[in-house]
């Protein structure tokens, strides 16, 4: 890991893999925010459940404002909230456009929101065509196809970097675009540095931690 994990406030990062929450969950206690039907998903749904995930569904009344009382509610009890503002896994693991309605809730909370990043890779060889940008991110493969041949990966990798400090914005609220351009860059920045620390997946398993 490099970087410390914030103590406080949301933490945005990229979103490669449904692995990404564990990764994060692995790293440090801290509530996560995301699309209702992750919860209907097999075993990935109970862990982020468990794990006391806010659940929004994205044009549905009322969403926003479960999620800034989610907010409100972690941070009152002193854990830091991770978010993917990407709203959506990135095929091939490319960077895509920010969505600003869960960073707007959590900027009006006027907590400190830090960017973070992850990196997966392959150490070992897999055979031919495999790749971690087809078999270890998530693109357009049904979940249990992907699963299965994620899980019999060799040599799994996953880099976590967070930002030294909390991004400054140049804007407020009334240009939340703006906003979003910025956490997306501040990401893209973290994606550019030299990795750091890395650990295997086999270190995500319940009763394990992150090598800091």
């Amino acid at each position: 890991m490099v970087g410390r994990f914030p103590a406080r406030g949301a933490v945005i990062s990229n979103h490669l893999s449904y692995l990404d929450i564990v990764v994060f969950a692995a790293a440090h206690p801290c509530v996560f925010v995301a699309k209702a039907e992750i919860a209907e998903w097999p075993v990935v749904g109970w862990m982020t459940t468990m794990s006391g995930t806010v659940f929004v569904e994205r044009g549905q009344g009322g969403s926003a404002l479960r999620a800034r009382s989610g907010m409100e509610a972690a941070a009152a009890a002193g854990l830091p909230v991770v978010f993917f503002p990407e709203g959506t896994t990135a095929t091939r693991g490319m960077l895509l456009k920010f969505h600003s309605g869960l960073l707007a809730q959590a900027m009006a909370g006027g907590e400190p929101v830090t960017a973070a990043a992850l990196r997966y890779r392959l150490v070992e060889e897999n055979g031919p065509g495999v790749s971690v940008a087809e078999d270890v991110c998530w693109g357009d493969r049904p979940l249990w196809r992907h699963a299965f041949k994620l899980l019999g990966l060799r040599g799994v990798r996953v880099e976590l970097m967070f930002a030294e400090e909390p991004i400054a914005f140049s804007s407020d609220l009334l240009h939340r675009k703006r906003a979003a351009d910025e956490a997306r860059s501040a990401v893209a920045a973290l994606l550019g540095q030299v990795a750091g620390v890395v650990v295997e997946a086999d270190a995500l398993l319940p009763g394990a931690t992150l090598e800091r």
